[in-house]
């Protein structure tokens, strides 16, 4: 069987005896692999007019042959690559997939059968990230205390963690981290350290005095509980647990819960009785509903009256709204699961990102008291900020107030109107300082779908739009808003339907309920089954964009008739209008621009293209292509380890948490290509870099997949990782796989 990297005999006669027809060699020419063995020269030679082609055209017509712009290659300077052949021979020792895949290691790719090979892909659902903690556990009575002066412990002689401040500096913590020049970053920045004794860099906030008695004592400088602390002594009482309150108030942060709120949550102990109340009356509208669209076709007009009777008016209207914008001045953080923690929505902000959201909240475990779920929707004061506001760009609100407007905004997942509704009214309630709830309706995840939420809703729109009008009724005066995919499937498409129903509301309910109340709508142009796998659909986008101009010009004919909703049914002004926000493959100034004029979107929202470059809100702000060096990356990374430290803290556990998130978002960093290492421009999101090597040793490093790699990075600012640390990726294959 003949090789396809070569052009058959065949075609050559063909060609010379046709005169100069070289449309069957070329045809040859494109089939070439990139490994392909070399040819001789006359193999490549192009027939033109009975003429061979001069030795630039052959040289030029073999570089397109090789550097093709295949489908998914991202199109590196040849001075860059690596050659693969070479790399593969060491591809074991560079990259070891065995321990990400927890499975079992193979000799070659002739180990197994092909048809049994299977590429690498999902995610690592069963991820584990070793212990990291203290090898003896300092009781709290002492760890914010001066060595003498410890708090009384509840626990008392029955305790089982340590009493012994001098053991435990001794024997129950690693050393000191002699990174940041040996001092506590968090100190240095706010003159006191939440961590107390915990802290890795403790000798740099802590002295040892002599007291009247000629005894030395350790004491700590700043940090609640000290000598010399002046705003923060414990109470009369002397039974004040200073644990909780610092690590609940970290410096900077805002939307904290405080534990009793949590606990009255956890117990079901909290006033739920309006919302319980809007919620039966959500559960009569829809068995109401269900009765009238499965009436028998034999069911008797007087009958049917009678069921149209039964319909009542909900308990209480809405609250007004505060007012929002969106604009092409505002690219928007997506809501990232993981990587979308405060530390990284710090950093994002830092460099021009104009709105953020939290991670995905659950609405069950809110509502049960989640200590974890409640952290998520934690915010730096950066992000109570108000937005850039560029009046005349799009529309806006007469009653919009900029200065009254934050950055931050909530996005909770929920499969029951029920939980919406009561998770919209505990954030109103305790997260007053929040932009806007948005109702997640487009997650892909299994176990979020197979129970009915996240993308589920969009088969669900009666659902879906009780649990906007239930959010909207609850929420106060926060704005609620929505995201959604293209549909379930990639061949179903049904935002258009969703779009409306949001915009409406159901046919049966407009007339005498007006819209749900939606503010705003993210549409992500995918489906479900597509995940990350396909280019985002920026036509669909473009189309369902032209739909909501068309629904906020019917909003604005209905005005001055009797068929216009009523006002306090509407989420932004008297005219209802609703804003669009498109979502995915945006990745560079040059992609925004082009979508918000093109597709005619408000803003765009930006997801991967932020975890891999930052940066990338700077280039929309100044419009141009910035080629970061390395040491200027590596520049972000100390950024983002110092904002984990303050936000999560600096003893071992904060540390690692610190560690461990920066190596997420390395998981995504290290896939970006330099500017100047590309042949073409505008780079995609969804080009596979080739094997190459960068401008210097840190830039090769950074392009690293091996998480090995990443670790090293995290050393340089953390130091080295405990023993029982185990990092696995979040994604097995990363999305696409570094060649070799």
């Amino acid at each position: 069987m003949s090789d396809k990297g070569e052009a058959s005999p065949s075609c050559h006669s063909r060609a010379d005896n046709e005169g100069g027809n070289s449309i069957s060699e070329e045809r040859a020419a494109k089939r070439l692999k990139m490994d392909a063995p070399a040819e001789p020269e006359d193999a490549h030679a192009t027939v033109e007019n009975g003429h061979q082609a001069q030795s630039q055209a052959q040289t030029d017509r073999e570089a397109k042959a090789v550097y093709d712009r295949h489908s998914g290659l991202a199109q590196v300077k040849k001075e860059y690559l690596i050659d693969v052949s070479t790399l593969k021979s060491t591809a074991s020792d560079a990259v070891d997939d065995d321990e990400a895949e927890a499975g079992r290691a193979v000799s070659g790719p002739d180990s197994i059968p092909k048809d049994k090979i299977k590429r690498k892909k999902g995610q690592n659902t069963e991820r584990t990230f070793g212990k990291f903690d203290d090898a003896i556990r300092l009781c709290n009575s002492i760890a914010f205390s001066p060595e003498f002066s410890p708090r009384e412990c509840k626990f008392g002689h029955r305790c089982n963690m340590c009493h012994d401040l001098r053991k435990y500096l001794a024997e129950g913590r690693r050393a000191d981290l002699d990174t940041f020049d040996g001092k506590c970053p968090v100190f240095e920045q706010y003159g006191s350290c939440p961590s107390g004794w915990r802290c890795r860099f403790v000798k740099s906030h802590m002295h040892e005095v002599t007291n009247d008695d000629g005894r030395s004592e350790l004491v700590l400088r700043g940090t609640p509980g000290g000598k010399d602390d002046l705003g923060a002594q414990k109470d009369k009482d002397g039974d004040e647990e200073p644990k909780a309150e610092h690590e609940d108030r970290r410096p900077g942060v805002v939307n904290v819960v405080s534990l009793a709120n949590k606990v009255l949550l956890n117990r079901k102990r909290l006033d739920f009785s309006k919302a319980d109340q809007y919620v039966a009356w959500m559960n009569k509208e829809a068995e109401i509903n269900s009765e009238f669209h499965h009436r028998r076709k034999e069911q008797s007009f007087d009958s049917i009256d009678d069921l149209r009777a039964r319909f009542v008016d909900p308990p209480f209207k809405p609250s007004e709204k505060r007012r929002l914008y969106f604009g092409p001045e505002t690219p928007t953080l997506a809501p990232l699961t993981t990587q979308g923690n405060l530390p990284f929505r710090r950093l994002c902000v830092e460099l021009g990102c104009q709105l953020t959201y939290s991670e995905m909240a659950m609405s069950l475990p809110l509502l049960q008291g989640s200590k974890a779920d409640w952290t998520l929707l934690r915010a730096h004061e950066t992000e109570m900020t108000p937005p850039r506001f560029d009046p005349g760009r799009t529309f806006v609100f007469d009653n919009y107030v900029n200065a009254d407007d934050v950055k931050f905004g909530a996005q909770i997942s929920g499969n029951q109107p029920w939980m919406a509704t009561k998770a919209a009214d505990v954030l109103h309630r305790f997260c007053p300082r929040l932009r806007l709830i948005d109702l997640n309706c487009g997650c892909p995840i299994d176990m979020v779908f197979k129970s009915g939420g996240g993308s589920a809703l969009l088969e669900s729109q009666g659902k879906m739009e009780r649990m906007v009008r239930g959010m909207n009724a609850m929420s106060g005066p926060i704005p609620v808003t929505a995201k959604i995919r293209t549909g379930v499937k990639s061949n179903r498409p049904v935002a258009a339907q969703v779009l409306g129903r949001l915009a409406f509301g159901a046919r049966e309910h407009r007339a005498r309920l007006g819209a749900p109340g939606c503010a705003a709508v993210t549409l992500h142009g995918r489906s479900r089954e597509q995940r990350y796998t396909k280019r985002a659909d920026w036509a669909y986008i473009a189309e369902c964009a032209a739909l909501v101009g068309s629904y906020n010009s019917q909003r604005d004919a209905l005005t001055d008739t009797a068929a216009a909703p009523d006002e306090s049914s509407l989420p932004n002004d008297k005219n209802g209008r609703m804003y669009f926000i498109g979502n995915g493959d945006c990745f560079s100034h040059v992609d925004y621009f082009d979508h918000v004029e093109k597709a005619r979107v408000d803003t765009v929202m930006i997801g991967r293209g932020a975890l891999i470059k930052p940066w990338i809100f700077e280039e929309i702000e100044k419009r141009q292509y910035l080629d970061k060096s390395s040491s200027q990356r590596l520049a972000y990374i100390e950024r983002f380890v110092r904002f984990g430290l303050d936000a999560w803290g600096s003893d071992e556990l904060g540390i690692g948490f610190t560690r461990r998130f920066l190596l997420e978002w390395l998981s995504f960093a290290h896939r970006y290509l330099p500017i100047g290492l590309l042949e073409h421009l505008p780079p995609s999101l969804n080009d596979r870099p080739p094997a190459y090597r960068g401008r210097d040793e840190l830039e090769t490093l950074m392009a690293s997949a091996n998480y090995k790699d990443w670790i090293k990075i995290s050393n340089m600012f953390l130091g080295p990782v405990q023993s029982g640390f185990q990092f696995q990726p979040k994604h097995r294959s990363n999305a696409y796989e570094a060649e070799g």
